[in-house]
């Protein structure tokens, strides 16, 4: 398993709370996307690092070489310069959570 990536770091159902205070507590900032069936952020790269949990959904993730399928309370880390990309493959509305530090 990748060590970028977490398997239900967080119990479900996912508790936005919860992930605010655990990430505030590890120095991230706290935020949400909601996008539609099919909808793509792709080849994006940072000069932080970056947290992402899914809350309700299912993404399809690449970070580096590296690629998986990331479903509600898995948590990825991205380091900062890493490219990444992400998919919406849910059936429905995808809500994720994503900090930087």
């Amino acid at each position: 398993m990748s060590d970028l990536l977490v398997r239900q770091k967080f119990s479900l159902p996912v508790s936005a709370e919860a992930v605010a205070g655990d990430w505030q507590a590890r120095g991230y900032s706290f935020g949400r996307f909601i996008d539609p069936p099919g909808q793509e952020w792709n080849n994006f790269v940072h000069d932080v690092n970056e947290l992402v949990m899914v809350e309700v959904g299912r993404l399809e993730m690449s970070v580096g070489d590296q690629s998986f399928i990331v479903e509600e309370g898995d948590e990825v880390y991205i380091p900062k310069g890493a490219v990444h990309s992400l998919k919406n493959i849910h059936n429905g509305v995808s809500q994720w959570l994503y900090g930087y530090d």
